[in-house]
């Protein structure tokens, strides 16, 4: 990442990612009537919920470790797509659950700009790019 621009931005970013979800844990740990509805509705309470909860609140420390940024953000563009899947599949986008849904799209569109910012420090790319064509050798007359 060169431009100066684009560390704010991913900052400004993760910062959202991270306090976006960090505010859903409350919810999901303490058994909420409407997250434990959400996650019934889907199949997967309780395990699911803290499961997915936990991972949630490592995708927050992540994110917030400059070293461990680009995971963070892999991780919760993964959760942020399983959430928005359960939108549009089982829970829908009525009353209250269109903020849900919302929100699971905000989450999702940030990790993805971090990724998008911060490509080069991905593992795979980052070994892509460091490779250097090999001479070949002339052979001898």
């Amino acid at each position: 990442m060169k431009s100066p621009k684009l560390k704010i931005l991913s900052w400004i970013a993760q910062f959202a990612a991270a306090a976006i979800m960090g505010q859903t844990l409350y919810f999901k740990f303490a058994a909420h009537p409407e997250s434990v509805q959400l996650f019934t509705e889907l199949g997967m309470e309780p395990h699911g919920r803290l499961l997915i909860g936990a991972f949630e609140l490592i995708a927050c420390v992540l994110l917030l470790i400059p070293s461990s940024i680009v995971y963070g953000a892999l991780l919760g563009a993964c959760l942020m797509a399983g959430a928005i899947i359960g939108h549009i599949t089982e829970l829908g986008w009525e009353g209250p659950r269109l903020q849900l849904g919302s929100l699971a799209i905000a989450v999702f569109a940030c990790c993805i700009t971090t990724l998008i910012i911060r490509r080069r420090e991905l593992p795979l790319l980052k070994a892509i790019q460091t490779e250097k064509p090999t001479k070949r050798a002339r052979p001898k007359d």
